[in-house]
């Protein structure tokens, strides 16, 4: 008896053991690529892989007695009354610059060959990245056009592609009729057995729907010869700036290389955007000698509905806002309350400025929304976002209101508009 407890024991320990040395392997493998990305990505090229290693270690490191105490969240990042009054801002902005937003990593290479784009250092002296690209995988890039995917291929990853579907859906056709041919064997005694089979019949035969629907999706996108001209054409684009994008060469036929260049295509910026983000990190790393991390950049919009499964706050409306490489995200979890207490401060000063709108989120997180000219749009444009930004349409009957104001607007504007209920906002 004690034997077979001490065999059963040691069973555990050993799958606790692998688990473990599972997900150590894949979370340093990940650690990683994201390095090399930051090598990749230095503006000199010569930034050592362990630099931004050291960089998260300063920004994740025990503050102690330093850490001052709670941080008082000033007005200016605090939300409006008016809950999407926030969001309408930036769409103002947007649609009053005619700001083009980005669908897909396609989109975003173009923007960055043209210049409208910026690649930002994965490390400098005074910021780090941290969290960039976290939900980018290895998946074969594809055109993002109506909510929908469609894988980007040359004419032999095609050919490829429906050879892998035809041999799969044929060893799952046989599968299926294996199985069911188990369950016509079995006596109605056998009902665990038939009811394991049938839920192995029903996995199968849902995988081959989905088989299904990835050769529909590739007939409609590549059965016509136009349209299939155009993707090959996309294709070949990323095929050129992978071979040398960032002083390095990315294997579009590499798994691990196709991640690593999402990562690096994330890493970039709007330079109206950059000049504001080193401001702030340079303020910030001349008070504490430490980099500010910055946890998010610019996101296209086919990343962002993927990112929406598990961050609430990524926004799905027809210009959010990370999209136009406007905005950028601080990471505030491992701040203590004297260096959260200047940073908004900092915010708060461009804020009133008018350069820029901010605010607190629950997520730890401070999102940042950088304006073209340096000049915040008008409440007029603004309010006309509203409906654009998610709000309800206005009841008729209802005079129009106005949300409460931070000091930087003017006193001829301070109609207060109704309290609305306390909901999270979205950027």
């Amino acid at each position: 008896m004690r034997k077979a407890i001490l065999l059963l024991f040691l069973f555990c320990a050993a799958t606790c053991v692998a688990v473990w040395a599972v997900a150590r392997f894949t979370n340093v493998r990940r650690s990683r690529w994201i390095q090399a990305a930051n090598v990749a990505t230095s503006n000199t090229n010569s930034t050592p892989a362990d630099a931004w290693a050291r960089a998260v270690e300063r920004v994740k490191e025990d503050r102690g007695d330093a850490a001052g105490g709670a941080a008082e969240t000033p007005p200016e990042l605090k939300h409006y009354s008016e809950r999407y009054w926030f969001l309408a801002t930036q769409v103002a902005e947007i649609d009053h610059h005619h700001v083009r937003t980005c669908q897909d990593f396609l989109d975003l290479a173009a923007m960055i060959q043209s210049g409208e784009m910026v690649s930002v250092p994965f490390v400098t002296d005074s910021y780090v990245l941290y969290g960039i690209g976290q939900k980018a995988d290895d998946a074969v890039f594809s055109r993002f056009e109506a909510d929908h995917s469609i894988a980007l291929y040359d004419e032999a990853q095609l050919k490829d592609a429906y050879k892998q579907i035809a041999e799969r859906r044929s060893s799952l056709d046989s599968e299926i009729r294996s199985l069911n041919s188990q369950a016509a064997r079995l006596t109605r005694r056998d009902r665990a057995k038939r009811s394991e089979l049938q839920k192995q019949i029903s996995a199968k035969q849902q995988e081959l729907q989905s088989l299904d629907e990835d050769k529909s999706s590739l007939d409609e996108a590549y059965g016509n010869a136009a349209t299939r001209r155009n993707l090959f054409k996309d294709y070949q684009s990323l095929q050129a700036l992978a071979k040398n994008f960032g002083g390095r060469s990315y294997d579009l036929n590499n798994p691990a290389d196709r991640q690593v260049l999402k990562i690096n295509l994330l890493s970039s910026l709007r330079p109206q955007a950059l000049k504001i983000l080193e401001e702030v990190a340079s303020a910030y790393h001349g008070q504490f000698d430490r980099p500010l991390p910055v946890s998010s950049l610019v996101r296209p919009e086919q990343y962002q509905h993927a990112l929406r499964r598990v961050n609430r706050n990524a926004v799905l409306i027809d210009t959010p806002p990370h999209s136009t490489g406007l905005a950028f995200d601080i990471d505030y979890r491992y701040m203590g309350g004297a260096e959260q207490t200047f940073l908004m401060n900092e915010l708060a000063r461009l804020k009133r400025e008018g350069r820029i709108e901010v605010i607190r989120e629950r997520n730890a997180n401070y999102h940042v929304f950088a304006f073209i000219d340096g000049a915040r749009p008008p409440d007029d444009l603004i309010a006309a976002s509203l409906e654009k930004a998610g709000a309800p349409p206005p009841e008729t009957h209802h005079a129009e209101a106005k949300p409460a104001k931070t000091k930087a607007k003017s006193k001829a504007t301070k109609t207060r508009r109704p309290r609305s209920t306390a909901r999270k906002r979205r950027r």
